[in-house]
């Protein structure tokens, strides 16, 4: 069973509703936070983790979305679809 960690994404001229993150397939490259350290930063286990759900733009949490290497941050819509990956 993976462990996924949820953060929920309440503002308004945003698309996505959620960022979670597996942590068990999380490598600790640290990308996310090289992209968005606003939003994303390293714990203590060398995992990611979101320290704010809401500081940075769509645009932003895709891309740092999509430069995981292991695909470990998923994006849900306001509808429930997942977005990435």
């Amino acid at each position: 069973m993976s462990n996924f960690k949820e953060y929920l994404r309440d503002k308004p001229d945003s698309k996505i509703s959620k960022i979670i993150v597996n942590r068990d397939i999380c490598i600790g490259v640290a990308s996310c936070v090289a992209v968005a350290d606003s939003t994303f930063k390293l714990d203590e286990e060398a995992k990611a983790i979101v320290i704010d759900p809401l500081a940075a733009d769509d645009q932003t949490l895709l891309m740092a979305a999509q430069s995981c290497p292991v695909q470990a941050i998923l994006l849900i819509d306001k509808a429930g679809k997942q977005v990435f990956p």
